[in-house]
C-alpha cells in the first residue's frame, strides 16, 4: 500500500509537471485531467470516498470549462507537443 501511495505522488507531481512545462492547452489538459484522477485516488487509499467522488466532478467540469475557454482563445493548427524541443527545454528547467 505504501508503494501505491508513493506511486500516486509521483504521478500526481508528473502531472503537475506537464501543466507548467507545455504552452499548448491541447495537451496541458491531459496534466490537468491526470493530477485530478490521481488527487482523486490518493483521497481514496485514504478512504475518505465521498471527498473524492466530489472534488473529481467539481474538477472535471471546472477544468473542461477553462479547456474550452482556451482552446477557443489559443486556436493553434500546429499546437506544440511534449516532444518539442522548446518544450523539452521547460520541463528541464522546471526540474
Amino acid at each position: 500500500m505504501t508503494y501505491f501511495v508513493l506511486f500516486l505522488g509521483l504521478c500526481f507531481v508528473l502531472g503537475g509537471l506537464a501543466i507548467a512545462s507545455n504552452p499548448s492547452p491541447y495537451y496541458g489538459v491531459v496534466g490537468l485531467v491526470l493530477g485530478s484522477v490521481v488527487g482523486c485516488g490518493w483521497l481514496l487509499s485514504l478512504g475518505i470516498s465521498f471527498v473524492s467522488l466530489v472534488l473529481f466532478i467539481v474538477y472535471l467540469g471546472g477544468m473542461l470549462v477553462v479547456f474550452v475557454y482556451s482552446v477557443s482563445l489559443a486556436a493553434d493548427p500546429f499546437p506544440e507537443a511534449w516532444g518539442d524541443w522548446d518544450v523539452v527545454g521547460y520541463g528541464v528547467g522546471l526540474v
